[in-house]
């Protein structure tokens, strides 16, 4: 098959979703509010999305509600520098869980807003486990007042909250009970969250707020100052290296499970993972270094490729 025959594929994939997005077996999602959930998760978290459309058609849908919940969670601290207002937001979504997990709720109780409706749907559904999305939201809530993270194990504990979570999450769709597809979400997970912490350097300077370890910082003499005015060094290098190192570990580690054959498209991301460490080691750990920025134009091609190869 030649190269534009797979793109032109994967463009049918992106055109799919705005009118045949459905929830398995039931029509109980409806195709306006997928799609209002997809356009959310294609605007701010792209890679994702994309990896997202590659997906079977039975978890698709539901995998892109639960994407979209934890985009509008992760945007409040990116929406607003006033710590009361972060936690107003924060607490809507938290009192919408509490609303989506009543006993013989139902969809007129539920706010008027189309993430919340269709995640209600999925929850019923698919009985989501109520813990994780809960974490999506606390974990968020705790770095807000903290600020910062002490340690590297601090960051990797967030990471497991952040995303390990939404992969628990979309294993729950599937129907996967696998303590071996559990073990490597929760690798893929931290894995994604330490590069996701070194991919948004930028957007965390933009906040006045330094998203690497204290205690690596510090063993490196490097001061919060240097990273928001985005100060390259060897000692800056010596940073993104063991974040980096460690973060490219859990990658390997998620990658030598043995998963059942429908989790391999669940982490079909450790493709954009593994892109980025590469990116970046070519660039010599050089976190602030502008190509890191931009997108990836062979990303779509290699996300299908390993999609056909049944890998991640």
């Amino acid at each position: 098959m030649k190269i534009n025959n797979l793109f032109r594929h994967l463009n049918k994939y992106t055109r799919m979703y705005t009118l045949n997005s459905r929830l398995h077996s039931t029509n109980v999602v409806s195709s306006d509010a997928v799609n209002y959930c997809a356009n959310i998760v294609k605007q701010h978290d792209y890679e994702n999305f994309l990896a997202t459309l590659l997906m079977t058609k039975m978890i698709r849908s539901p995998t892109l509600v639960i994407r979209a919940f934890n985009v509008e969670v992760a945007r409040i601290q990116d929406q607003t520098t006033d710590v009361q207002t972060a936690a107003f937001r924060l607490q809507f979504w938290q009192d919408t869980l509490k609303d989506i997990y009543k006993s013989d709720q139902n969809l007129r109780n539920i706010p008027a807003n189309p993430v919340a409706q269709e995640l209600f749907k999925v929850c019923c559904c698919y009985n989501l486990p109520r813990r994780y999305l809960e974490k999506l939201i606390t974990s968020r809530s705790n770095i807000m007042k903290s600020k910062y993270f002490r340690s590297l194990e601090d960051l990797e504990r967030y990471s497991e909250d952040t995303v390990s979570s939404i992969y628990y999450l979309i294993l729950s769709v599937a129907g996967i009970q696998n303590v071996h597809a559990d073990h490597a979400a929760s690798h893929l997970g931290k894995a994604q969250g330490l590069a996701n912490v070194l991919r948004s350097i930028f957007v965390s300077n933009h906040h006045k707020m330094v998203s690497l370890p204290m205690d690596i910082l510090m063993n490196n003499g490097i001061s919060q100052e240097t990273v928001l005015r985005g100060i390259d060094s060897e000692n800056m290098r010596s940073v993104s290296f063991e974040v980096a190192s460690r973060a490219n570990s859990h990658l390997q580690k998620a990658r030598s499970i043995t998963v059942p054959k429908l989790a391999k498209q669940i982490f079909l991301p450790a493709i954009s993972v593994n892109a980025y460490l590469t990116k970046l080691q070519k660039c010599n750990f050089n976190v602030f270094d502008k190509s890191l920025a931009l997108g990836s134009a062979t990303l779509p091609f290699s996300l299908y490729f390993n999609r056909l190869l049944n890998k991640y």
